[in-house]
């Protein structure tokens, strides 16, 4: 029996989805970040945030997230910040490659990829709030809010029967595999975004909705759908933006094309075209 582009799709999805062998390298590894950051720096929790355990994870390409609630006065720079923790981890695995990658400090285990992404509590009253380096802004500072982020994902991946999940895994996969210097949390949004408001999701017809969607938007920054935290930069760069349009507008091409063949039902071709996106 001949694929078709629905079973393709889900294919896809299966493949990427990361193994529970990335999970186990990176919890071996929290207890002694967290001990390592409270002895020098004092900490109040140290607690995953990323796309690996929240189901939005790529195989292969995501890292396990942290964020490190700082204890103390927030520094005017956030650049300050990130250095005394990559210092902090570098003087305990002296022989894993410690690096800053706003807005975290990256550890390059042997097994894994970690990233800590520093902050401090918000002093407003808003909810569960950090400040957090700005990597747009050179020492700047931005408020997210991951738990509350993490909520408007999951009630919209519900409504929309795991679609939100699914077609956020599908634009990473794009981001990583076509090396397309755009942020992850950005493209996982979106895909919130859009589905919050179809009454179905559909994968070939969302897949190309969401990224004609980021194009006609031009990768501006977009307002935070909570109405919490600040927006939801696509780049950290001009040069990044203009590298990711130009392949963002292959992509929309490419998407559009392969949902004109499904419509004609020549799944064969949609497939080709997708293989290309």
């Amino acid at each position: 029996m001949a694929e078709t582009v629905s079973s393709w799709l889900s294919g896809l999805n299966s493949l990427y989805t990361p193994l529970s062998t990335q999970f186990d390298a990176a919890k071996s590894h929290r207890a002694s970040i967290s001990a390592r950051l409270n002895f020098v720096l004092g900490i109040y929790r140290l607690f995953e945030i990323g796309s690996l355990r929240h189901g939005t994870g790529v195989w292969r390409y995501s890292d396990a997230d942290y964020l490190a609630s700082l204890k103390g006065s927030r520094p005017l720079s956030s650049s300050s910040m990130l250095s005394k923790v990559r210092d902090a981890l570098n003087g305990r695995f002296p022989n894993t490659t410690v690096s800053v990658r706003s807005p975290a400090v990256v550890c390059k285990f042997s097994d894994c990829e970690v990233e800590v992404v520093p902050g401090y509590i918000s002093d407003s009253a808003d909810g569960n709030g950090y400040w957090i380096a700005d990597p747009s802004s050179v020492g700047g500072w931005m408020k997210t809010y991951p738990e509350a982020h993490n909520g408007y994902v999951n009630d919209v991946n519900k409504k929309s029967n795991g679609g939100a999940k699914t077609l956020a895994r599908q634009l990473k996969v794009w981001k990583y595999e076509r090396n397309v210097p755009i942020s992850s949390c950005y493209l996982e949004m979106r895909a919130a975004k859009h589905l919050s408001t179809e009454t179905s999701y559909v994968p070939i017809y969302d897949l190309y909705l969401s990224l004609r969607a980021i194009q006609e938007a031009k990768l501006a920054a977009m307002n935070d759908p909570t109405g919490l935290g600040s927006r939801f930069t696509a780049c950290s760069t001009e040069v990044n933006r203009s590298d990711a349009m130009s392949k963002l507008d292959r992509a929309v091409s490419r998407a559009d094309k392969a949902l004109a063949y499904y419509q004609a039902d020549d799944h064969a071709s949609a497939i080709e075209q997708l293989k290309l996106l």
